[in-house]
């Protein structure tokens, strides 16, 4: 009787054969990166040298040009990726929507846990107080509670289909939140005040538009760089498991020829 081989062996030759890049840099990446940092030095010196402090607020104004364009990429943008993914995926079973879905919320929670501290921070000068149960503000603490959930959902040790579908229902549940974080200024007073950024707003001189918007794009741009990466960590996790299918079956297989 011949000894099956090495799980190990089978392991590693089953994840070779398949065409996943072994790292998730490229040269585009690599670009991207640059651009990134090259764009949040620049955010740095324009929010905290360059733009002048707000006539009313002064200086801790300057906490919103990091804390409005990070709540714009993870509300906006991250959970609507999440959202498409999720639909997508429940439509036709695809694994990159699914995993897209998954490293879009995961980067959009971190950038959404930026929003709510340094809006706390904002909030202790303004207000007095680091926390308010104000309308905006506890309407986007929920966003934050429920994608923490939605990734929580999606580390559970269950059949990878199920683990899915449930992930891919509660994100698109979750989403229906953000369009009470979106008006929750207009249905309700509260301390919060209304949109920050309006590039139509005339009270709002040249370098500080410059800056808000160059905060918009930073934030634009490290989103992107960190998802790409998070979803090719993704994509070679996902790999790496069914890798593992492989050489379990094939040791399955190879046990019973050999009784």
């Amino acid at each position: 009787m011949n000894d099956p081989a090495p799980s190990q062996d089978a392991f590693e030759s089953a994840l070779a054969a398949r065409t996943a890049p072994l790292h998730t840099g490229s040269k585009s990446t690599r670009v991207l990166g640059v651009l990134a940092l090259v764009l949040l030095v620049s955010l740095l010196a324009f929010a905290l040298v360059i733009t002048p402090p707000e006539v009313s607020q002064r200086d801790s104004f300057r906490l919103l040009y990091l804390h409005v364009p990070s709540a714009i990429v993870s509300l906006y943008v991250a959970f609507a990726i999440t959202l498409v993914g999720s639909i997508i995926y429940l439509r036709k079973q695809s694994v990159f929507w699914d995993l897209l879905a998954g490293a879009a919320a995961e980067v959009g929670v971190l950038f959404l846990g930026i929003t709510l501290v340094t809006g706390m921070l904002w909030g202790k000068p303004t207000w007095g107080v680091y926390w308010q149960w104000d309308p905006r503000l506890t309407s986007t603490a929920v966003s934050f509670v429920l994608y923490a959930g939605y990734l929580a959902v999606r580390k559970l040790d269950m059949d990878p289909v199920v683990r899915s579908r449930r992930a891919a229902v509660l994100g698109i549940v979750s989403f229906l939140n953000l369009i009470i974080v979106r008006y929750s200024v207009q249905w309700w007073r509260g301390l919060h005040q209304g949109q920050t950024f309006d590039v139509a707003d005339t009270q709002m001189d040249g370098v500080m538009l410059f800056t808000a918007l160059l905060g918009v794009i930073t934030m634009h741009v490290v989103f992107a760089w960190l998802v790409i990466h998070r979803f090719r960590v993704a994509w070679l996790e996902h790999q790496a498991d069914e890798a593992g299918l492989d050489v379990a079956l094939r040791e399955r297989r190879a046990e019973g020829a050999n009784v």
